[in-house]
């Protein structure tokens, strides 16, 4: 079953962090840890106790240091090597400040968890992490139980012109916070595994009201609100998130299912029953895109689906600098590498659509390519509205690509006799025949987001069609490159005009002779993945040579070779399957132009705890910040420069213990960690207050 509820207190003092009380309960003094009354556990965050962890709160104004800033530096930690350390958000690192005057500072790094799933935040009559149906209310599990997901993903904060500010003069922000998918029922059990359940549910995105305390920064979550998506049709896996140039949070759907002729129908079953309650049917071309959320100076929320950017599993989209360019994380198998070029600045509804072919140059490092860019498209977000609604896909229906399945090969036994091995070669004989008659018909062989390969025929006059429903296969159908495998975060340095991609594997369609259709992408495989660094800049032209209307056009993409990771051959005594001192399976990426570093964070099998690392693009300088509890994927990266003098790397984490049971490792230190770490808390937070990043004016990063 799930734990007890916990509850944050919404009396004001507590929720400007002065003290926290249950409103049920009578005032108590703050900073006395937890108090168990009544059968609920009341959460007193004055000390900010986690884990049985002091948490320091130190920060300095810029206003009070009369030297500039020259630079700041990031001191690493060693791995967490106790079941005390790997059991919970974990960090001994440290922040160098370094002044013209030549003084310096040294301040510890911290984790502050704002809330967790589990936790109602000010007036939000459900749990943070509760789904949703269309109509605003709880959803429940097959055991009448509420359906709270334990994965807190993209993150952004916003300081929106013309917001409140406390009552006692704090200032305020809006925090977005979205929830990618339900990992456990309340027995405990996986929900995707679970007979009779539903593979996927509707998700869910809050929008949070942040208090800054006006002397330590310290922030407080003390008013929450649920993103309605009604008007969308819902939110499907929503995963990473930037913020845009203008200020608004972009998350990734990130679309498994629903292009999957094999999964589709089940799939698609939780958003027509769950989410609409059987009132209308759930179409699977409404679900893969860009989501663009607004928020007003109420907190008020308004959500848009990009589908001029194209349908795809997107980890995230991230805008470059100019306003126009986007590039994506696509994640999943054989996945391509796709740009966006909005018509103009500012706005992301109708542009021109590109996916990249990979021309190697060497395989060194995680390889070094030229991109070749194919335009698949331009459209509006209205036009392809109304494709959606003439559009069908399902498992026996297709209405833009035509699919040839060819006749099966029945698996030959180890002991087969003699005419077993003769039907056996005639059943292959016959495939080879259907597929070759198949492609002198016009099918073409193409892998595409599918463990194997699929023949496609493109129905006539569905080029437009294909390009924003199907953009993955219609890249592929045109000679795109859809080999990557688990392409993650997207971030940028504006100065070196480079956008990182993260790769969590190197693997599958990655690596040389991989046995698909193509084979552009030929790579020793590589389990712990790395980080890409794509080259920009302008003058540009697509494959057919027309010019590219950005600057922002990669032409060069090559691995980084201190973010590569290293498989080890057996693992080590703490269950670690990559080297960890280096990253392995990087997922977030966020990059802070003051500081001139990317910060990773990891979503790694191969680390029994994953890792936050930050990387020094000028010097090489690698530094692991933080540690994540065993078996838990940190989320939410994102980067807050300065804002009133104080600094911020917000970070979640999710799904903690996920794959521990089954891990290779020092068997007491298993059993001792599974009884540490609750697998139905996920928790977001942030790592700060640290003195600002930067001089000046207040500044937000996520991607960049």
């Amino acid at each position: 079953m799930r734990p007890r509820l916990m509850v944050r207190g919404a009396c004001l003092r507590c929720r400007l962090g002065l003290e926290w009380r249950d409103r049920s309960s009578a005032p108590h003094r703050a900073g006395t840890g937890h108090k168990k009354e009544k059968g609920r556990r009341i959460v007193i965050r004055r000390s900010h106790l986690l884990a049985g962890v002091s948490i320091l709160a130190v920060a300095l104004t810029v206003a009070g240091r009369a030297a500039e800033l020259e630079r700041v530096e990031f001191v690493g930690m060693d791995a967490p090597k106790t079941a005390a350390e790997m059991s919970r958000m974990y960090t001994t690192a440290q922040v160098r400040y370094v002044y013209a005057d030549g003084s310096e500072r040294l301040v510890p790094l911290a984790y502050d968890t704002l809330y967790t799933n589990l936790d109602r935040v000010g007036t939000n009559p459900y749990e943070a992490g509760r789904l949703y149906d269309a109509n605003g209310m709880g959803l429940v599990d097959p055991y009448g139980r509420p359906v709270i997901a334990e994965t807190p993903d993209g993150t952004t904060l916003h300081l929106v012109p013309g917001a409140p500010t406390g009552p006692n003069g704090d200032a305020l922000a809006y925090h977005i916070v979205h929830w990618e998918y339900d990992w456990l029922l309340s027995n405990g059990a996986n929900a995707r595994k679970t007979k009779g359940w539903y593979p996927r549910m509707p998700m869910a995105m809050n929008v949070n009201t942040i208090a800054q305390d006006r002397g330590s920064g310290r922030l407080t979550a003390i008013e929450q609100r649920n993103v309605d998506f009604a008007s969308v049709g819902g939110l499907w896996i929503p995963c990473n998130a930037s913020l845009t140039p203008w200020n608004t949070h972009l998350a990734g759907e990130e679309d498994y299912d629903l292009f999957n002729r094999r999964k589709v129908d089940k799939s698609v079953r939780g958003l027509t029953e769950v989410y609409f309650g059987n009132a209308r049917n759930a179409n699977p071309y409404n679900y893969g895109y860009p989501v663009e959320v607004a928020v007003g100076p109420d907190g008020r929320t308004a959500p848009t689906k990009h589908y001029s950017m194209g349908r795809g599993s997107w980890e995230v989209a991230t805008v470059m600098p100019d306003g126009r360019t986007a590039y994506y994380g696509d994640d999943g198998r054989y996945t391509g590498l796709f740009m966006y070029v909005a018509d103009r600045a500012g706005s992301l509804s109708a542009g021109t659509l590109y996916a990249a072919k990979w021309e190697q140059q060497s395989a060194e490092n995680g390889g070094t390519a030229k991109l070749v860019w194919i335009r698949l498209g331009h459209a509006a977000d209205w036009e392809v509205a109304e494709m959606m609604k003439e559009e069908r896909f399902s498992s026996t229906e297709s209405t833009i690509f035509e699919f040839f399945d060819p006749p099966g090969v029945p698996k030959l036994a180890e002991d087969a006799d003699e005419a077993a091995k003769a039907a056996h070669a005639a059943a292959v004989e016959a495939r080879e025949k259907a597929i070759a008659a198949a492609l002198a018909d016009g099918f073409k062989a193409i892998q595409a987001g599918t463990k194997k390969p699929e023949y496609v025929r493109l129905r006539p006059g569905k080029e437009k069609a294909a390009a924003f429903l199907e953009t993955r296969r219609y890249a592929a159908w045109l000679g795109a490159s859809t080999e990557f495998n688990k392409m993650e975060g997207v971030a940028v340095d504006p100065e070196g005009r480079t956008v990182f991609i993260a790769m969590s594997r190197i693997e599958g369609g990655m690596v040389e002779n991989d046995g698909g259709p193509q084979d552009d992408v030929r790579l020793p495989k590589n389990g712990a993945g790395g980080v890409y660094a794509l080259r920009a800049g302008g003058g540009v032209s697509d494959s057919e040579g027309n010019p590219i209307d950005s600057e922002w056009v990669a032409a060069v993409m090559e691995g980084v070779p201190q973010l590569m990771g290293r498989d080890l051959a057996e693992p080590d005594a703490l269950g670690n399957r990559s080297d960890p001192d280096l990253i392995a399976e990087p997922d977030n990426l966020a990059f802070s132009r003051a500081t001139r570093t990317l910060f990773i964070g990891e979503d790694s099998g191969r680390h029994t705890n994953n890792f936050l690392w930050a990387f020094n693009v000028d010097t090489g300088a690698l530094a692991r910040l933080a540690s994540g509890p065993a078996g838990a994927e940190l989320t939410g990266l994102s980067i807050v420069e300065n804002w009133n003098g104080h600094a911020y790397i917000t970070t979640n984490y999710q799904h903690p213990t996920e794959g521990l049971a089954k891990r290779k490792m020092d068997e007491d230190l298993k059993a001792e960690l599974l009884a540490r770490i609750d697998p139905f808390v996920a928790g977001v937070g942030y790592f700060g207050p640290l003195p600002a990043l930067s001089d000046g004016t207040t500044r937000m990063a996520s991607s960049e």
